[in-house]
C-alpha cells in the first residue's frame, strides 16, 4: 500500500509544473460517469488484543493476508472547468470485490475464503487538462474524501479447521491519484468519451474478527486491515453549454474581373494610330491567356457636332478596332460591336466640346 502513494506524488508533481495555457480549455460544468474493473491490492489483516490460549495453542498468530477477486469499479461525478485546463469536481464511487484467498495467521493453508469487500467513497478531485495538438486531451488528478469499507460475511478455514470470520463497516480518509486522456466527439459539441487509471487507498480501517479454534470456543477480537484499489475505466463527460462549432464558410468564387482596353481616335476620325493598334494587339493576346466568354467593342465620341452624326462616328470606330481583332485571329462571333455616340462621356463636359478622352474605343474581355 506505500508504494502506491507514489501514484499520488506523481500527479501532484505534475499539476504543478504543468503549463497553465490550454489550447481548447474545459469551461463551465460538466457531468461524468465510468465503469471499469478492480483490482483490489493485497490487504494486510492485523489482530488487535491478545488471542486466547487455546488460539494460541492451535497455531494461530495476529497476522495475515487477504487477496481479492477481480471486482467492478463505479464512478459518478460533477464538476467545474475554470477554462485555463484546471478541474475540480466532486465524485462519487463504488467498488465492490469478492475474497479469494487467505495467507497467515500461522495457518500453512485455507480451504474456504468465501465473503467479500466494498468500498464507497466520496472524494474532491483536482484536475488538469494538458494543452497538446492531439485527438485525445491527457490529464491528471488527485483528491481527497472519505471512504466506508464493508467487510460482508468474510469467512476464511483453514485446512487444520480454524476458522477467521471478520465483518464490519467503518469509515476513514481516503485519497487518489488520477491519470486519464478523454476524446472530445466532434459531431456532440461538449460530449466526450474517458478512459482512466485511479488509484484510490484509505488509511487502515477497523475490523471486528471472530477467532474460533478448531472445536474450540470463539473469541472476538477488533482489527485493522488496509485498503488500496486499481481501477481502469471507460466513461463519458458532458460538458454543458458547449457552442457547435460554427460552419466554415466558403466564399463564392469571385467572378474573373473584367479587362477592358481603351483605344482612343483623333478627331473626327475612325482610323487606327499606330499606338492604337499596340494596344489592340494586347487584347487580343490577353484574350486567348484568360478564359473570354465574350468580348465587347464599344465606341464613343466626343460632344463636338450633332448626336446623329456621332453615332454613326462611335460604331464606324468600334468596326474599325474589330476589323483589327478579327485580322489578328479572334473570331468576330465573339464580338459585340456597338456605338454609344456622345453618351457615356468618360470625362463629363458641355455640348461642342472636343475632349480626347471621349474619343475611344473600349475593348472589354468577359
Amino acid at each position: 500500500m506505500r508504494s502506491s502513494k507514489s501514484v499520488l506524488l506523481a500527479s501532484a508533481a505534475l499539476i504543478a509544473t504543468a503549463p497553465l495555457a490550454f489550447a481548447e480549455p474545459l469551461t463551465g460544468v460538466y457531468i461524468g460517469a465510468g465503469v471499469g474493473v478492480n483490482m483490489a491490492s493485497d490487504a494486510d489483516l492485523s489482530i488487535d488484543g491478545a488471542l486466547s490460549p487455546a488460539a494460541t495453542a492451535a497455531g494461530i498468530t495476529s497476522s495475515g493476508k487477504q487477496s481479492y477477486q477481480l471486482g467492478i469499479a463505479l464512478v459518478g461525478s460533477v464538476g467545474y472547468g475554470f477554462g485555463n485546463g484546471l478541474r475540480s469536481e466532486v465524485e462519487v464511487s463504488y467498488r465492490p470485490t469478492g475474497l479469494d484467498d487467505t495467507t497467515g495467521f500461522g495457518q500453512r493453508s485455507f480451504n474456504v475464503s468465501t465473503g467479500w469487500r466494498a468500498t464507497t467513497a466520496a472524494m474532491v478531485n483536482v484536475l488538469y487538462d494538458f494543452p497538446v495538438a492531439w485527438p485525445i486531451i491527457p490529464y491528471v488528478g488527485a483528491g481527497v474524501g472519505y471512504a466506508w469499507t464493508s467487510q460482508v460475511n468474510a469467512l476464511s478455514i483453514s485446512t487444520t479447521g480454524n476458522q477467521f470470520n471478520y465483518r464490519g463497516v467503518n469509515g476513514e480518509f481516503a485519497y487518489q491519484g488520477i491519470i486519464g486522456a478523454a476524446y472530445p466527439i466532434a459531431s456532440v459539441p461538449g460530449l466526450a468519451i474517458t478512459a482512466e487509471y485511479r488509484y484510490l487507498a484509505t488509511l487502515d480501517t477497523d475490523v471486528d474478527i471472530k477467532v474460533t479454534p478448531a472445536n474450540r470456543p470463539s473469541q472476538f477480537l477488533s482489527g485493522s486491515t488496509d485498503n488500496a484499489n486499481n481501477s481502469l475505466l471507460v466513461g463519458l463527460r458532458y460538458a454543458f453549454g458547449v457552442a457547435q462549432p460554427a460552419p466554415v464558410v466558403v466564399p463564392a468564387a469571385a467572378p474573373a474581373p473584367a479587362r477592358t482596353y481603351l483605344v482612343f481616335f483623333d478627331w473626327n476620325r475612325a482610323d487606327l494610330t499606330d499606338r492604337a493598334r499596340q494596344i489592340i494587339a494586347e487584347a487580343a493576346q490577353n484574350s486567348r491567356r484568360v478564359e473570354v466568354t465574350r468580348i465587347e467593342v464599344n465606341g464613343f465620341t466626343d460632344t463636338s457636332g450633332s448626336a446623329q452624326y456621332n453615332q454613326g462616328l462611335s460604331v464606324r470606330r468600334a468596326e474599325a478596332v474589330a476589323a483589327e481583332l478579327a485580322r489578328l485571329g479572334i473570331a468576330r462571333s465573339s464580338m459585340t460591336i456597338q456605338g454609344f455616340g456622345q453618351t457615356r462621356l468618360l470625362v463629363p463636359t458641355a455640348d461642342n466640346v472636343r475632349e480626347p478622352q471621349n474619343r475611344r474605343v473600349e475593348i472589354i474581355l468577359r
